[in-house]
């Protein structure tokens, strides 16, 4: 498998992770009002910024999931289905960068939110 290299790698990251995360029962209410044709260019800007570098992006990610009443589960999930979703596409130095930016933003979004 190639390394997580261009937009595109990006895109096909950020496209099939949100799919498993729409059939995912415990995160899916999280994202029922929210306008994929908005969101998603959104989020493949946010992963460019922070693995390929791209600049531009300057919205607070932490801020933007305050208000959501997430659980621990909720982290454990969002976490465990980007992983699959890198390692099952990705192979290398940027793909292990995307798992560990991962879990750095779960933990420090979970850090904020009041449990």
């Amino acid at each position: 498998m190639k390394d997580i290299e261009t937009k595109e790698d990006i895109s096909l990251l950020v496209n099939e992770f949100y799919s498993k995360v729409l059939e995912d029962e415990s995160l899916a209410p999280f994202f029922s009002d929210l306008d994929f044709e908005k969101h998603m260019p959104k989020m493949i800007h946010f992963w460019s910024f922070a693995l390929l570098n791209e600049p531009g992006y300057t919205t607070n990610v932490v801020e933007k999931h305050l208000h959501m009443p997430l659980k621990e589960e909720h982290f454990q999930k969002w976490i465990s289905l980007f992983n699959e979703t890198v390692d099952s596409n990705f192979s290398g130095e940027v793909a292990k960068q995307a798992n560990q930016r991962a879990m750095l933003i779960g933990w420090t979004i979970k850090s904020k939110i009041p449990q």
